[in-house]
């Protein structure tokens, strides 16, 4: 391997975390804007939505700075953390899916389990 590739190679990994951070950054915008959307007072599966939108706000938040802080977190901290952003988008997206005008947000979370999955598979590969 040349110093040309391992630099290419860096590049990309680089990339794909900046990438999956501004993902996560844009699916905790779209569940926090969500969960403001949806009356707490209002009935139980309005509730657990809600909810559930404050999670993924929150873990998708988390992860963005755990992309965001390159020194703090080891590998497989990082990737335990991408596993659980990865969960807790789909397990959102499919809540969404049986709330009305959330189509939207349900595709934020989607995407963004997406591209924590493609990244993790990154993390796993040369650097």
């Amino acid at each position: 391997m040349t110093s040309t590739t391992s630099q290419q190679e860096l590049f990309r990994f680089l990339e794909d975390r900046f990438v999956c951070a501004q993902a996560c950054a844009e699916c905790a915008h779209a569940c926090a804007l969500r969960a403001g959307l949806v009356a707490p007072d209002g009935t139980e599966p309005h509730e657990r939505v809600r909810r559930q939108g404050i999670l993924c706000a929150d873990v998708c938040d988390a992860t963005c700075r755990a992309l965001s802080e390159d020194h703090r977190m080891d590998e497989a901290a990082l990737h335990a953390q991408l596993e659980w952003c990865r969960t807790v988008c789909l397990e959102t997206a499919h809540a969404l899916d049986r709330h009305p005008g959330a189509h939207e947000t349900a595709a934020a979370c989607r995407d963004c389990a997406k591209i924590c999955t493609e990244f993790m598979t990154t993390l796993a590969g040369p650097r």
